[in-house]
């Protein structure tokens, strides 16, 4: 039987290949486009002229040519602007919503998780000709404000755009198991970094589909949405054959399995000769 969603899913899958290839990368659509995943009915024009209303609102409150800003002086107007008047913010039940992790849900609502909220900043902050950047602290995704390589200030849009110390962040990493004098820690994060992030906070969420079946499925586009990025990690082929196999799909499971065997096979025989062995359990289950 034909999916009658197929054709617009395949569209959707299509323009985030094209969003996430494209340069410079269109983050803000391409978070919108995943979205829609979960939401067939989301209009990303929508919520990127929201993100538009949302800047002209900041150029409104700079006072003055941004660019002649200090980078606390812009980080006080984000605040003021997304933090106070807007609203935007998360709280620990966020961490168990899907939607904290869906930009058109967090625009809508004005809560989520870190990472959704910090996209809400630099994409507004862009907009208004701030220099605002992700900064992606182990288990904590921050912004930064400024020149990373020179003067810059880190705000915390999940807890309205407080101002956060370099200690402060470095104490955070620490708590969440990094390093805090890693080199690279204050480095802005790339978009391609912040997607991949996201999706996998969403695998996350989904990871027990034991308790909630329908579950598998929102990890499964996930996952597919994850190995669109150019950049991604090659163990994604094997969750999404096991993930195929969970969701029905035994032949179209067994031939991913197999095909990430032959992949990993001249580097770790054991681990190809475990996932041919579930691949073929997969056919198996069509007898």
């Amino acid at each position: 039987m034909t999916d009658p969603n197929a054709a617009d899913r395949d569209a959707r899958r299509a323009r985030f290949a094209e969003l996430v290839r494209g340069e410079p990368v269109g983050l803000a659509e391409a978070c919108l486009v995943m979205g829609g995943e979960a939401d067939p009915g989301v209009e990303p024009g929508v919520w990127l002229a929201e993100l538009d209303r949302l800047a002209e609102a900041v150029r409104g409150k700079l006072g003055g040519p941004a660019e002649e800003l200090e980078p606390a002086q812009a980080a006080a107007v984000l605040a003021l602007v997304l933090g106070v008047r807007a609203g935007f913010g998360g709280a620990e039940a966020d961490y168990t919503d899907l939607r904290s992790s869906l930009l058109h849900e967090v625009l809508r609502r004005r809560r989520g998780l870190p990472i959704l909220l910090s996209v809400v900043w630099i994409e507004v902050g862009r907009r208004a000709g701030l220099p605002v950047y992700g900064v992606a602290l182990p288990g904590h995704f921050v912004v930064g404000v400024g020149d990373p390589d020179g003067v810059f200030v880190l705000a915390d849009p999940f807890h309205g755009g407080r101002l956060l110390t370099v200690d402060d962040a470095r104490g955070l990493a620490l708590g969440a198991g990094g390093s805090p004098d890693d080199p690279h820690l204050f480095a802005p994060a790339q978009p391609i970094a912040v997607l991949l992030r996201i999706l996998n906070n969403i695998r996350v969420w989904a990871q027990n589909p034991a308790q909630a079946p329908e579950r598998a499925w929102t990890r499964l586009w996930a996952v597919e949405l994850s190995l669109l990025l150019p950049r991604h990690p090659a163990a994604l082929r094997r969750e999404r054959g096991s993930l195929l196999v969970l969701t029905g799909d035994f032949l179209g499971g067994a031939a991913e399995l197999e095909d990430f065997g032959n992949l990993v096979g001249a580097i770790d025989k054991e681990l190809a000769e475990v996932v041919r062995t579930e691949a073929r359990a997969a056919r198996a289950r069509l007898n």
